[in-house]
């Protein structure tokens, strides 16, 4: 089956921009820059805010009350997305992230989704199964811990902060970033200054 759109697909979405527009809805450079925020956007973003979390008490707290702010705080553009919830993992709880409905990700934030997160199997044992799903992505947590899944939604979304991994202490903020993927994001696996150590090899 082809992904490419159709001759039918592109008018369609040429009628309704010209519509958008019409209306005063939108501009073209509204469209521009929304088209060059979504090129930037990658787990990259994420990652940065992450490692400013682990060394900035003050950006930890406003990433946990208000993950928006946060994330247009790092120049990050989130006009007309919806809002952005950030979860901290504790040493008694870890989060794990799925869109049970669709696939529904904080693309702003982390570019688009993983093939698997957008699967039934994935959406569907998530909920039902979280231990076998993360021990699949190689995260065996301890019993004691408790998982708890969160559904992204169309009108709320919601990224991971995972727990800075001991043995980095007094690493810079770019190292600290380096460590941090999309997986350890949505809370399918866990940071550690190994992975990090690997990546830079």
């Amino acid at each position: 089956m082809s992904h490419e759109p159709t001759a039918e697909s592109l008018r369609l979405l040429d009628n309704l921009v010209a519509a958008l527009k019409a209306k005063g809805i939108c501009t073209e450079a509204d469209l521009v820059a929304r088209e060059e925020s979504a090129g930037r956007a990658s787990p990259e973003q994420g990652a940065r805010m992450v490692a400013r979390a682990w060394v900035d008490p003050a950006y930890h707290a406003l990433m946990i009350r208000d993950g928006t702010a946060a994330a247009e705080g790092m120049g990050i553009r989130m006009a007309g997305n919806p809002p952005l919830g950030v979860l901290a993992d504790t040493p008694s709880l870890h989060h794990l992230v799925v869109c049970t409905l669709c696939s529904c990700y904080p693309r702003a934030i982390i570019g688009y989704p993983p093939h698997w997160y957008k699967s039934s199997a994935y959406r569907a044992r998530a909920v039902r199964e979280p231990r076998a799903v993360l021990a699949e992505f190689g995260t065996v947590l301890p019993a004691a811990m408790q998982v708890r899944v969160v559904d992204s939604t169309a009108d709320y979304r919601w990224m991971v902060l995972p727990q800075r991994p001991a043995g980095t202490e007094g690493w810079s903020e770019d190292r600290l970033a380096a460590l941090v993927t999309r997986d350890h994001l949505v809370g399918v696996s866990l940071p550690s200054p190994q992975q990090g150590a690997a990546r830079a090899a």
